[in-house]
């Protein structure tokens, strides 16, 4: 059902421009099974669309509006950012500090990780999983801290890159020691009222939260209420925001116009990390760092209890897409790659097609990867800094997902990269009967596997 639609046109956007996006977005919602979205559009500061798409809720069938309150995500890490950086510029505490200052029963191990290295994922501290916390018990913030600190390292802090919620609510907990308040409440005032971020707040249960969204998952096939999680381990500062695209709108306001920060901060959040070996990865404090179409891209999304999100920043274009989603299984950068081709066609991705393959070894490599995830017989031996939970969580998920697929019949290689010290590709998986996967492959410079990722097309 067609919500409350709130359109302020720039000289730019067309009717049939904003009619075409509209189009777009139901038939992605229809493709991915979406039950409800809702999309910012903002070109120059000007908001062309702020709409609601589909239900907020199933059960009552309330439809999506722009005032509708979905849950962050991963997106939230960025506001724990600036939360940080606040408290930088108060002198608080220091990007270079190390946490051993805040956290004097960190162990040993820990020593080198600095604030900077939880802010850019490059701490080494794995990412916690159902095995090391459980998602109905309510912690203290003493109790998470101890809990990250029980884990084992994956690699020396600076070195390498991998995504860490685990890391961002430490950080949470390093605010509270460091200024003596909830990060939540210093969010409150130094981000949310500043920038006129009227609903965006801490997740809460009990709280009566008017225009909440629910959350859905598909469970073969059939739409499922979210998961039920404590709700002391929903307000951590790793991702458990309440916001509607009205905020996100005052936010992109606010970034643009480099509000709250002082410009030295703002140029630290968006630096990408410099690692141990001197290369760089692209990425920020709690932003992604990327290009299209020869322009920067800076974005962000967000995953959690049913809810999926994204912003993205085209710098080159000034122009500002949001997407908000109810499903866990929905994919918000697809809505926003392709409503930003609909706005400048420049920034639609290149035609997909086969590069040369000058690494055939890779190639030999993945095929047999592939059959041993056929065969449930992927080893960990193979792996090294691969998220926690890859085992053994995506290993039975991908061989499920191949079972029965047989041999490939082709693996085009569609992109090669270096990000940081390793190399990345990405292929597509043909076999019999016209089904394609999408494969994501990493190689560390020690010849393990960094990543592994399949899906289909």
């Amino acid at each position: 059902m067609k919500a409350l639609l709130l359109v302020l046109l720039a000289p730019t956007a067309s009717a049939d421009t904003l009619g075409r996006v509209d189009e777009f977005v139901r038939a992605e919602m229809a493709r991915e099974k979406v039950p409800g979205v809702a999309v910012a559009v903002v070109d120059h500061g000007k908001v062309l669309k702020a709409e609601g798409y589909g239900h907020a809720n199933v059960e009552h069938n309330v439809p999506v509006r722009p005032e509708t309150v979905f849950q962050s995500g991963s997106l939230g890490k960025q506001f724990t950012a600036a939360a940080v950086m606040t408290l930088v510029e108060e002198g608080k505490l220091a990007l270079d500090d190390p946490i051993a200052k805040y956290f004097p029963e960190a162990p040993p191990a820990f020593g080198g990780i600095t604030v900077r290295h939880l802010l850019t994922h490059t701490s080494g501290i794995p990412d916690y999983t159902e095995g090391t916390i459980d998602l109905r018990r309510d912690y203290t913030e003493d109790e998470l801290a101890r809990m990250a600190f029980g884990l084992k390292l994956e690699f020396a802090p600076g070195s390498r890159w991998n995504y860490s919620n685990t890391g961002y609510l430490v950080l949470g907990v390093l605010v509270r020691r460091a200024s003596g308040r909830f990060y939540g409440d210093v969010l409150r005032d130094r981000i949310f009222t500043p920038l006129g971020m009227k609903t965006a707040r801490i997740i809460s249960e009990e709280d009566i939260v008017p225009n909440r969204a629910a959350g859905y998952r598909l469970v073969g096939g059939e739409l499922k209420n979210q998961e039920w999680v404590a709700p002391k381990l929903n307000t951590t500062a790793d991702g458990s925001l309440y916001f509607t695209v009205l905020d996100l709108i005052a936010w992109d306001k606010g970034l643009r116009s480099r509000a709250v920060l002082e410009p030295e901060s703002w140029a630290a959040v968006f630096q990408p990390v410099r690692l141990n070996s001197g290369k760089t990865f692209p990425y920020g404090f709690g932003w992604g760092i990327d290009e299209v179409a020869g322009q920067p891209l800076i974005q962000h999304g967000g995953s959690w209890q049913g809810f999926r999100t994204h912003i993205a920043r085209y710098l080159g274009n000034d122009l500002t897409i949001i997407v908000l989603a109810n499903l866990a299984e929905a994919e918000p950068d697809r809505f926003v790659s392709g409503i930003a081709a609909i706005i400048d066609p420049k920034l639609a991705p290149p035609a997909p097609g086969p590069i040369a393959d000058r690494e055939p070894q890779v190639t030999a490599r993945l095929r047999a990867l592939l059959a041993f995830a056929r065969e449930g017989r992927l080893s960990p031996d193979e792996f090294a800094y691969v998220r926690a939970g890859f085992f053994p969580d995506a290993a039975k998920r991908y061989a499920e997902l191949l079972k029965g697929v047989g041999e490939p019949q082709r693996l085009d290689l569609m992109e090669r990269r270096e990000l940081g010290d390793d190399r990345v590709y990405r292929y597509a998986v043909a076999y019999d009967g016209g089904r394609t996967l999408r494969v994501r492959l990493g190689v560390a410079p020690d010849g393990k596997l960094s990543a592994l990722s399949i899906a289909p097309e």
